[in-house]
């Protein structure tokens, strides 16, 4: 709170700067702003057709816009206005209507320059821009009869930058409609200036986009015509691979040969089942039969069995054509074939029995009938064994050659699907391109530009502004310079910087050098007025600092602060009040009170520890010192010296001693030893750094001893208080 006081102290100091300074702009800037040319606006306004839902139905990019969207399209929009080309284009516009009409915009009569230009020079110039604007080409800075006519342009202010200021682009709030506003001085030229640029523009935009989307469609046509090719190509690779290799359908194929194998091996299981169980009943029928019956019964079958083993040979082959396909529709002949050959072996069988009848065999006809009958069924399936695993050796051989058939077959399948989903990616985005080319939004000027009264004038505004504005500089100029500004003028910045006490404050004294003899005469009490009622409430402050110790020390941190001023004033001020007081001049190295008062006595003579020393007594006021490169503990010992203020004490009320200031601080502090108190006086307007602060951390350490600061010269002085 302090330093923002202090803050409008600083603007009451310099209230004439802040009321002058405002003043002097203003009317420095009233005329010119006064006579400045009236301005004409003209805008006009071009549709976009961005926003247009309607066209979503063809384009399928535009339904549901989003903002984001609809801000890079407008942004791409403005950036192509803000071509060269656009402004080249608009200023060969503008000078070729200047150069070629009895009432130009602007007249080159006023350009130095150019006024002598003659009609064949117009014409020159005009057909050099005319061939320009054709091609949409800037000028050539190289070529001099270019450069100087761009100059031509420069002066007129038809160039890039001078058009940019002069005509503003811009969307109209979240809309379809952009904006072009121009601003001249004249009405005409401001509405010639508008439609001419957005006719330009739109020629450029519609010349462009007609060219990129005629080029996209194109490219996309060759592209999707490369794409047929290649799924033609990937197809036909297929189709010769098939035909090159018997493939008609590979997984059809896969499916009947594996169902083939399958079936296969549920037989050969079925059979090897058949003749496990034959073999068993035929050895079961032997073992009944004694071995005469069994070796007669062989060797009839041997002879009787000629015609039979024929007839099972016969019936092997015909049971093995019929295992050769297993997955084949059944053979009726087959069928019948291998029903009548066996119907055959029973047959042979039942003449073998015949035959037998007359033999050792008599009454064993059953057994050996059944042993026959097993026998023919036995070895049908021992023989269908063969047959069915050959079969299944022939169908995995064939299932593997499918393999490496099949692996090149999805290749070739694989390229193709590739082939196909770029082939329908293209054709997709032709589709669209087509489309969008059909509803490619179109530019339009739906607001022709027309000229129109001239704005109001805002000189006013101006000056107000420039008189505010500067009032403003100035207020921040001096804050700045407030806040930079690290001076202690108050006590309780002192006290809140240090974090020591302040005793109080002293005003500044009028004039530059002050006689202190003549300081308190009768002629000095009206000025003097402020200054003792401000030293009456330091004497109190010290008083209670002292509490009975009569030792006080007076010291600055620099010489020039007002030391010797405060020891003197409070000596005259204790002696205002019957105070017996002995004011010591211990400032050796300018010991101004000694050569102000011109004292009886001296401190190296009564420090002195001899007999001669002088006794003084309560008349004595005042001690000098002779001056010189010397210090305290040099004149006398300083057991001598207490003994000496011990019995000073004795006389006086109270000792004021005027030390060297602290920039010399070895030699205060011989004086500090028999001090009971230490004040320091600081001068307004300083401030505290380097070795300062040590001083500072040195009174910090004395504890009590340090009473606190008394600020002096201070220019503005509040009611005084102590504070910490």
């Amino acid at each position: 709170m302090e330093q923002v006081k202090d803050f409008f102290k600083l603007l009451k100091k310099y209230v004439l700067v802040l009321i002058l300074v405002p003043i002097v702009t203003v009317l420095v800037v009233y005329y010119p702003l006064k006579n400045l040319p009236k301005q004409y606006v003209s805008q006009g306004l071009i549709a976009t057709g961005f926003t247009d839902q309607s066209r979503a139905i063809l384009d399928p990019l535009g339904g549901g816009l989003q903002e984001t969207r609809l801000m890079a399209q407008f942004g791409n929009l403005k950036s192509q206005m803000m071509l060269k080309r656009i402004w080249d284009a608009l200023s060969y516009k503008l000078i070729i209507h200047d150069l070629s009409t009895d009432a130009p915009f602007r007249s080159i009569k006023g350009i130095k320059e150019y006024k002598a230009m003659d009609n064949k020079d117009k014409l020159r110039a005009i057909a050099l821009f005319s061939r320009k604007l054709e091609r949409m080409e800037p000028m050539n800075a190289t070529s001099t009869y270019e450069d100087w006519l761009n100059g031509l342009l420069i002066a007129m202010k038809y160039d890039e930058g001078a058009l940019k200021k002069a005509l503003m682009v811009d969307r109209m709030d979240a809309s379809d409609l952009v904006s072009a506003t121009a601003t001249t001085e004249s009405s005409e030229l401001s509405a010639f200036m508008v439609n001419t640029y957005v006719k330009i523009f739109i020629d450029y935009y519609t010349s462009q986009s007609t060219q990129s989307q005629t080029n996209n469609v194109e490219f996309l046509a060759d592209l999707l015509k490369q794409k047929k090719e290649e799924v033609d190509s990937a197809r036909q690779k297929l189709q010769s691979y098939k035909i090159a290799n018997d493939i008609l359908n590979l997984e059809e194929q896969s499916k009947s040969i594996q169902t083939q194998k399958q079936t296969a091996e549920d037989m050969l299981v079925l059979l090897k089942r058949q003749v496990s169980s034959l073999g068993g009943a035929i050895k079961n029928i032997k073992s009944n039969l004694s071995p005469s019956v069994r070796a007669y019964a062989e060797a009839e079958s041997s002879r009787l069995n000629a015609t039979l083993v024929t007839s099972r040979e016969r019936l092997n082959q015909l049971v093995a054509l019929k295992y050769r396909d297993l997955l084949a529709p059944p053979n009726p002949g087959l069928e019948r074939s291998i029903d009548s050959l066996q119907k055959r072996i029973i047959a042979q069988g039942a003449a073998i029995t015949d035959a037998a009848a007359v033999s050792p065999l008599t009454g064993k006809e059953a057994q050996l009938q059944q042993l026959r009958t097993l026998q023919v069924e036995y070895d049908q399936a021992f023989y269908s064994q063969s047959v069915i695993q050959s079969e299944l050796t022939n169908l995995d051989s064939r299932f593997k050659k499918l393999v490496p058939l099949d692996a090149k077959v999805q290749t070739y399948t694989f390229e193709i699907e590739n082939a196909t989903k770029e082939y329908e990616d293209v054709f997709t985005k032709y589709n669209q391109a087509i489309m969008q080319a059909s509803a490619n939004s179109k530019l339009t000027q739906i607001v022709m530009a027309v000229p129109e009264g001239p704005q109001p004038s805002k000189w006013k505004l101006f000056v107000i502004g420039a008189g505010l504005g500067t009032f403003v500089i100035c207020l921040v100029v001096m804050f700045v310079l407030w806040y930079m500004d690290d001076s202690i003028n108050s006590p309780v910045r002192l006290a809140n910087i240090t974090n020591l006490p302040v005793l109080g404050a002293l005003n500044k004294l009028p004039g530059n050098n002050i006689d202190l003899r003549k300081l308190w005469d009768g002629d000095q009490r009206e000025k003097m007025k402020r200054f003792k009622d401000l030293l009456r409430s330091v004497r109190f402050e010290i008083d209670q600092e002292l509490a009975g110790k009569k030792i006080l020390a007076v010291t600055s941190m620099r010489p020039g602060e007002g030391k010797t001023l405060l020891s003197i004033s409070l000596a005259y001020s204790y002696a205002m009040i019957n105070k017996k007081v002995l004011l010591i001049d211990g400032n050796y190295e300018d010991p101004t009170i000694t050569r102000s008062v011109m004292p009886e006595y001296y401190v190296e003579d009564v420090l002195k520890n001899t007999t001669d020393s002088p006794r003084l007594t309560a008349q004595t006021n005042v001690l000098g010192n002779y001056g010189g490169d010397v210090t305290l503990l040099e004149v006398s010992d300083e057991k001598a010296i207490k003994d000496k203020f011990a019995e000073l004490q004795r006389t006086y009320d109270i000792i004021i001693i005027e030390t060297p200031a602290l920039s010399a601080l070895s030699k205060a502090k011989e004086w500090f030893i028999f001090a009971d108190k230490i004040v320091s006086v600081f001068e307004a307007g300083q401030s505290i750094f380097n070795g300062k602060k040590l001083v500072v951390k040195y009174f910090q350490n004395e504890g009590d001893k340090f009473s606190g600061w008394i600020l002096n010269k201070q220019t503005m002085v509040a009611a005084p208080k102590k504070g910490k």
